[in-house]
């Protein structure tokens, strides 16, 4: 009989199953701000109720495979679920620690997670190195918070400490909406890692109807649209999803998302050399998001094995930049993290898997 994934639980669902209920509390303490990685540690949980917890729940239902450690201090992960199939979760130091002159602390690093919704995924994008191995199936909920809590654990980043999630990992999120929005809250609960709604961006290659879906939640996460391209023939040549979603579907199912006045939504621009690195996209682009309060995100496309797109010069990406700017359109360029080590989304995954291929020939 397998055993259920504590972590599957929002804290109102163990005391529905565990009592007397102020118990489920406790171990979600114990779980989410004290890190225990045994029920054996749970002092203040009665004997036999932990001896039950062992027979029927999974305390921690990924194990760790390999790690690689950037130059630049970001960190990618490959873990392994109970099922034999990896998925991949980056630590990404955004801002380091800084002090004044006098050693004062004037604030601690911070940190985002990206982490991954899916094993594999059904989207098929020519740019993914994850659709390469397809669509395997959808996380549940607790593998999806155990990304996050293992690597918090792994860099001993507080509870109290805060970082911001992105599921942009392996997978697309909106296509495991239930327990991607389950994880929100699970994430989000004051009595665990409390991490705002508010700290948590989900990012969709533009599956319009579960964008409105998922508007309708009014979870208060930030959202992010992998756009990539700025018409509907070029777009279905790097995203077959674009077929059924097309670019005008997905602006109209922005347009009705709910999104905090303080905060704008995020579209994802990953550059490609002579694809989509042009200024006549970029007036495109300029056009498409007129009347909506978003932010571009260039991002520089990763080389990887077998990929047919090239990385772009850093002329032509600063040159896009500038005309958005100038033309009233935020945007940034994301600084490339862990070139030098497996960067691309599911690289790691991929090489790992190589290599033990080799091993046993």
């Amino acid at each position: 009989m397998e055993i259920s994934n504590i972590l599957d639980y929002s804290k109102e669902e163990l005391a529905e199953i565990i009592k007397p209920s102020f118990r489920a509390k406790q171990i979600y303490q114990w779980i989410y701000c004290k890190y225990v990685n045994s029920y054996d540690d749970m002092k203040n949980i009665p004997k036999e109720m932990r001896e039950n917890l062992k027979k029927n729940y999974v305390l921690n239902p990924l194990k760790f495979v390999k790690k690689e450690i950037s130059s630049d201090e970001s960190i990618k992960y490959l873990f392994a679920l109970h099922d034999g199939y990896t998925v991949e979760a980056v630590l990404l130091p955004m801002k380091k620690e800084k002090v004044d002159e006098d050693g004062k602390l004037i604030h601690l690093t911070k940190y985002t997670i990206c982490i991954s919704s899916q094993v594999g995924c059904k989207i098929g994008c020519s740019f993914c190195l994850t659709a390469k191995e397809g669509f395997k199936r959808n996380l549940t909920a607790g593998e999806i918070t155990a990304q996050v809590l293992e690597i918090k654990k792994d860099n001993n980043i507080a509870q109290n400490r805060r970082v911001n999630i992105v599921y942009m990992g392996m997978g697309e999120p909106l296509d495991n909406i239930q327990s991607v929005a389950k994880a929100v809250k699970i994430f989000s609960d004051p009595d665990g890692l409390a991490i705002s709604p508010r700290r948590q961006t989900i990012s969709t290659s533009g599956l319009s109807k579960q964008i409105e879906k998922l508007g309708k939640m009014d979870l208060g996460i930030l959202l992010a649209i992998s756009l990539h391209a700025v018409d509907d023939e070029l777009r279905e040549k790097l995203m077959p999803i674009n077929k059924a979603y097309n670019i005008e579907s997905i602006i109209n199912a922005v347009k009705a998302f709910p999104i905090d006045a303080r905060k704008r939504v995020m579209f994802e621009y990953l550059v490609m050399q002579n694809v989509n690195d042009d200024i006549k996209s970029a007036k495109k682009l300029v056009k498409l998001l007129h009347g909506i309060k978003a932010k571009v995100n260039l991002i520089y496309f990763n080389p990887h094995i077998g990929s047919q797109f090239q990385r772009p010069s850093r002329n032509s990406v600063v040159a896009f930049q500038q005309y958005l700017t100038d033309h009233g359109v935020l945007c940034t360029i994301r600084q490339s993290k862990g070139l030098d080590i497996s960067a691309a989304c599911g690289q790691l995954k991929e090489k790992t898997d190589r290599e033990l291929a080799n091993d046993k020939s």
